[in-house]
Parts: C-alpha cells; structure tokens; sequence
C-alpha cells in the first residue's frame, strides 16, 4: 500500500502545506500552500439559530474517531473530489497516530455527516465535510469548534476562503500573519478530545 509517510505530513502542515490530488482517480498528489490563508477565528464563530436549535434538540448523536476511514471516503464520495486513495490511506496513518480526527453525526445510528482534519500542535487543519442529512455537515462544524475551544487549540485552518465557510465567521488573512500564527500554535499542545457533557 502506497502512503505519504506521516511525518512527511507533519512536516509540511508545519509549514503551512498540504496535500491536493488532481482527482480521485489519481495516484499522486500536488503539494499546495497559499499567499492568503482560510481561518475560523475561534472567537468568531457562528452558526444559525436553526443549527443551535437542533443541537439543543439532541436531534444527532456525536462522537470522535470512531469511524474516520469512513468518514474520508464520504468526504470523497462526490462527483469531483481531491480526495484520492493515497490521501484515504495516508490520512488513516495520521489517524492512527493521533494526529488526523473525525468528528461524526449520527441520526438513528447511521452516520450522516461528519468532517476530517489534522491537529499539530494548537492547530488544526480542517480539510472536508460531508452530509447526508440536512444541516448535519453544520452540526460537525458547531461541535469541531466546541472541542477546539475546550482543549486550548488557537488556530482554525481552513486552508481556503469560500462563500461557504464565511456564513461560520471564515476570513482571508494574509501569508505572513498566517504564518505567524501557525508558529504560535505550533508551539503550544492541545488534544482533540470529546466528552459528552464538557
């Protein structure tokens, strides 16, 4: 099996890079950084009363890395993706060594949304999302920031600014004060922990 080496990973979220495929049938991957930078200011963050009205209705279930390969594949599973089956393997590595992370929801025991990323650090690099249910991407995003919040983490990686993730307080920041905060991040540790009830 065909795999980007973790700690080459590492190495390059460190400095900001990360991993694209051209396609989903590709076997490689292009290396991207970007000279203005997508974050979620931890401090900023917002989501509609609709999705807070259905996280206070229990509606889903949450949990943490329980089904992360899948998780992937969901992500992955669309008409044009960049997700291909090194980046899959690759990611489930990281996974295993702490340092990739699955936020999942559930409805009724099936799994209907959920998003992935990499935490170094105090950071952490969000990478994809997925629904099968309404709102249930928005609801991985409300709790990904709830856990980002309590464990200590300082930087939110989007990696791009889309008119999408600017409806959850996303903004373009410049290299060099993303560069900035990278290393202040990087400096600090935190754990991607979920508890119910924390």
């Amino acid at each position: 099996m065909k795999v980007i080496p973790p700690e080459v990973l590492l190495s390059a979220y460190a400095q900001g890079i990360f991993p694209m495929a051209e396609s989903k049938q590709s076997e490689d991957v292009d290396w991207y950084t970007a000279s203005k930078r997508g974050i979620i200011p931890l401090d900023d963050f917002h989501v509609s009363k609709n999705v807070r009205r259905i996280v206070r209705q229990d509606r889903f279930e949450i949990r943490v890395n329980t089904r992360f390969s899948e998780v992937v594949k969901e992500c992955a599973n669309r008409e044009t993706s960049w997700i291909n089956d090194l980046i899959i393997d690759s990611f489930e590595l990281l996974n295993r060594q702490n340092n990739a992370h699955s936020v999942e929801v559930y409805r009724k025991g099936k799994l209907v949304g959920g998003l992935y990323g990499v935490s170094l650090g105090a950071a952490f690099f969000g990478e994809s999302m997925f629904k099968r249910e309404n709102e249930a991407d928005k609801v991985a995003l409300y709790y990904c920031h709830h856990i980002l919040r309590y464990n200590g983490f300082t930087l939110w990686d989007t990696q791009f600014y889309t008119e999408h993730l600017a409806q959850f307080g996303c903004k373009e920041i410049e290299a060099a004060e993303y560069e900035l905060r990278l290393a202040i991040a990087l400096d600090k540790k935190a754990q991607f922990i979920f508890e119910k009830g924390q």
